[in-house]
């Protein structure tokens, strides 16, 4: 059963709605652990979800200084196939998605005044139409880690609506690529 019936009503009821929320989760998520794995496999050890860093992020790596995110293209808002914004309470949706980028921006903003690097994995990276092979995305990451000198960048899927690939240096702040 899908949540629309094509003319924006929810055909769920709030306490069917309320169940299907409740079971989305922040941590452990399949794109996180497909990460964490790959990594693990490269020789990567790395802290989960350090609640004293801004942002919560998922992999910490203290001793290089580098963290990353592992951000699902929906609660993110990312500009690809695997985002389309809900037929259903668009207002809210609009405005919590819009809250979830400023807090994205200011984590990651925090995060390298602290001195860290960052790198987002964004899941169309992972999975749909335009996802690269596994391999690949855990390659660039090692590459980006081993890369003291690595600015904040991040991965996602091929083909972008920009047209890029792999690994790329960007204001996350802004969404535009560094020049």
């Amino acid at each position: 059963m899908t949540a629309c019936d094509g003319r924006g009503v929810d055909v769920l009821t709030p306490t069917q709605r309320s169940l299907c929320m409740s079971r989305i989760r922040g941590r452990d998520t399949k794109p996180e652990m497909l990460i964490r794995r790959g990594l693990f496999a490269r020789g990567f050890r790395y802290r989960l979800h350090d609640g004293t860093l801004p942002g919560r992020p998922d992999l910490v790596f203290p001793a290089r200084r580098a963290v990353i995110f592992v951000h699902g293209c929906f609660w993110h808002a990312h500009d690809c196939a695997l985002f389309t914004l809900p037929a259903t309470r668009r207002e809210f949706w609009e405005n919590k998605l819009r809250a979830n980028r400023e807090r994205d921006a200011s984590a990651i903003t925090a995060l390298e005044q602290g001195g860290w690097r960052v790198l987002v994995i964004w899941e169309c990276a992972l999975k749909g139409r335009m996802k690269r092979s596994f391999d690949e995305v855990f390659d660039e990451c090692a590459c980006w880690l081993a890369d003291s000198g690595a600015e904040t960048a991040e991965i996602q899927g091929s083909g972008q609506a920009d047209g890029s690939h792999g690994v790329e240096p960007t204001s996350i702040t802004d969404g535009r690529k560094r020049q």
